[in-house]
Formats: structure tokens, sequence, C-alpha cells
């Protein structure tokens, strides 16, 4: 299953120079990294990101992440969260997440 991180410039700039990332600071702060189902990617950008343009959505397989827990939040959905730092070698594809109209443009591959 694929799960995303969303990534202002500077964070997705910072993982790649270094090869790995504790994360954003709220990431830094919870002593976790969030994710988002691609369900749940969409309220994440409009929630988090509103109006924050020339962002990086980052894909991930979540059976080879570890430790990732699946975790209640927003409403008490199970959000995952990985408890490492996250490396560049964990990312299988990244794409521009930019707004047009106000809302995020997601890839197609991502419902």
């Amino acid at each position: 299953m694929l799960i995303y991180k969303i990534f202002r410039q500077p964070e997705w700039a910072a993982l790649e120079a270094h090869g790995s990332s504790e994360g954003a600071p709220i990431d830094v702060a919870d002593g976790y990294i969030h994710f988002s189902t691609a369900d749940q990617a969409r309220e994440t950008a409009a929630k988090h990101f509103a109006n924050e343009d020339n962002l990086v959505l980052a894909a991930l397989e979540a059976d080879q992440l570890e430790p990732l827990k699946w975790e209640p939040s927003r409403g008490g959905a199970l959000f995952p969260h990985l408890y490492r730092e996250l490396t560049t070698a964990d990312i299988l594809w990244t794409a521009p997440l930019t707004l047009k109209d106000g809302k995020h443009v997601f890839p197609d591959l991502v419902p």
C-alpha cells in the first residue's frame, strides 16, 4: 500500500542534500514522521498546506517502512506514523504538488 508525505521545498531540499530527515518541524515535535493514505492526502494538503504552492508529494510503500505504526488522528482515522528518520531510499517516487484555483493538484495515481 502506498502512503504519502507532503514536503515544503526547504524540507525536500534538506532531505535530498543529507539523504535523510527527521521531517518537518511538526514531525520533530511529535517524535515521528506523519504520512497520509491516498484517501487522506487531499485533506492533509488542504488542512496543513492551505495556499502553499510548489510542494513535493512523495510516495512510499508502507510495507517497507519499519517501525511504522497506524495510530488514530483526525476524526479517529488511522494514520501511518514512522518512528525513525526518513531516507531518500524509502521514497518510491515524487511529484510536484501545485495549486490551481486554490486547491492542490494531485497526480492521477492518487485518487
